[in-house]
């Protein structure tokens, strides 16, 4: 069994930052790429950030300059540095990784349960 917890969501005015992270545990052989999404209410979940395990990183274009994603492999934890939030990132924000449980197997797609960011203007 595996598990992706997440924390560090909240209440912050504009302009104000916050830190997610998210940890996988379990029986895991290695971890690919992990990634933030995030779904606003009555939109459809989107990519926020995503890191390979080699550390090659992709952006929405909204997050761009405002968010930064990074790894700690050893862990197998990511995280989402938000600066300059806007009330248009307010969002439950999601984690997701390819986990791959055993040698030789493909990834498989995991997600976590979620953290509510709510940014007030």
């Amino acid at each position: 069994q595996v598990h992706l917890a997440e924390s560090g969501g909240g209440l912050v005015q504009a302009g104000g930052s916050l830190r997610l992270s998210c940890a996988a545990s379990g029986s895991i052989f290695s971890v690919d790429e992990m990634a933030w999404f995030r779904q606003a209410p009555g939109k459809q979940r989107e990519l926020v950030a995503g890191i390979t395990k080699s550390g090659r990183t992709r952006y929405a274009d909204s997050v761009k300059g405002r968010f930064t994603i990074s790894r700690v492999n050893a862990e197998n934890t990511i995280y989402l540095q938000m600066n300059s939030l806007e009330p248009g990132d307010t969002a439950v924000y999601y984690c997701q990784a390819d986990l791959v449980l055993n040698r030789g197997k493909s990834p498989v797609s995991r997600w976590g349960q979620g953290t509510q960011v709510t940014v007030s203007s």
